[in-house]
């Protein structure tokens, strides 16, 4: 299994949002380069996770993009599913009819398994569980105040 692109940047982008939650818009430009993700890629990754109202846009000279909702109610699920859709390994646990063995195959009971448990893990996960984890890392978690 591997995770797109498009969902690597997305997180890293709403990560990025969620550490800076409540200190205002940040411009799209600036989280492009702190995290060397190219703008217009950036671009197209953001709009569908802003048209899903996870995060929102400000115009003006002042603006850029904040989160729509505090960090502890956004879950990496959210941020998947909005860039991908349901995350399945095979298309057969999706519709079992694109193949005949899908009653009686044991490896599509497995393969579930395992799709389950790693939709459950992006679940569980909020942005601001990810905000702590990245304080962590670099040695500075401090209480993160919601506004």
């Amino acid at each position: 299994m591997k995770i797109s692109t498009k969902i690597r940047y997305g997180s890293r982008a709403m990560l990025e949002l969620a550490c800076r939650y409540g200190e205002g818009p940040i411009e799209l430009r600036e989280i492009a380069k702190k995290e060397n993700i190219s703008f217009k890629y950036l671009e197209q990754v953001i709009n569908p996770l802003r048209a899903a109202g996870l995060v929102k846009s400000i115009r003006g000279s002042k603006g850029g993009y904040s989160l729509a909702r505090p960090p502890s109610e956004i879950r990496l699920y959210d941020v998947v599913e909005t860039l991908e859709g349901q995350l399945y390994l095979l298309d057969c646990l999706q519709d079992a009819k694109v193949c005949q063995k899908a009653p009686s195959c044991v490896m599509r009971d497995i393969w579930k398994e395992v799709s389950e448990a790693v939709s459950k893990i992006f679940y569980s996960m909020t942005l601001e569980e990810m905000v702590h984890r990245k304080r962590d890392k670099e040695g500075r978690n401090y209480p993160m105040y919601q506004i």
